[in-house]
């Protein structure tokens, strides 16, 4: 059956979870603008690995940080980005999407949003490891919702965390991968 498109966000609407308001903050940064970002390797929806180093001298990386798959920010975070396809490609740069929810949740939230044109990658196992390397996971056991955005030679160029019931303004993206490209 075919649903169009306004019928079919109101049907994904019915099994987005709503939590109500969250106190926005209660990690603690471990990274900041200059430091040199830690690897890691995080299983994807397509089934790879991926690792941070791979796109070292390669691509700029903007990592999104999301608290948990199925809530209203996140649900309409992420989709949004495919709008932003070709400025990831003018600039260089690929985005990683960052959840601590495990892939079979990923793999069914993504598709119920229509999918997304960028990797996601699960830090489910061990619980929040890569969240908790950059001092983003929170007490109750999801990330905080945050922008990194990392030049080629794996330079942390840009960390925030922002209130977690608020999505991130796109023109930050925007402007850091710009920034970058006109310091080569």
């Amino acid at each position: 059956m075919f649903l169009s498109g306004q019928v079919y966000a109101q049907e994904v609407k019915k099994y987005i979870y709503n939590p109500g308001k969250i106190k926005p903050t209660d990690s603690v940064m471990r990274v900041k603008a200059g430091d040199k970002a830690e690897d890691f390797t995080l299983p994807s929806l397509s089934g790879e690995k991926i690792s941070l180093s791979q796109f070292q001298n390669k691509k700029n990386v903007v990592i999104s940080f999301v608290p948990a798959a199925w809530t209203p920010v996140c649900s309409a975070q992420w989709p949004g980005y495919n709008l932003l396809d070709d400025i990831f490609k003018q600039n260089d740069a690929v985005l990683l999407g960052i959840t601590v929810d495990n892939i079979p949740t990923l793999y069914a939230w993504t598709t119920a949003m229509g999918g997304v044109n960028f990797p996601v990658l699960s830090d489910f196992w061990p619980h929040g490891k890569v969240a908790q390397q950059f001092g983003l996971l929170r007490r109750d056991g999801v990330s905080e919702r945050a922008i990194i955005v990392i030049d080629k030679k794996g330079i942390i160029r840009y960390v925030e965390a922002y209130d977690i019931n608020v999505r991130p303004p796109a023109d930050i993206i925007i402007d850091q991968l710009k920034k970058i490209n006109r310091e080569k």
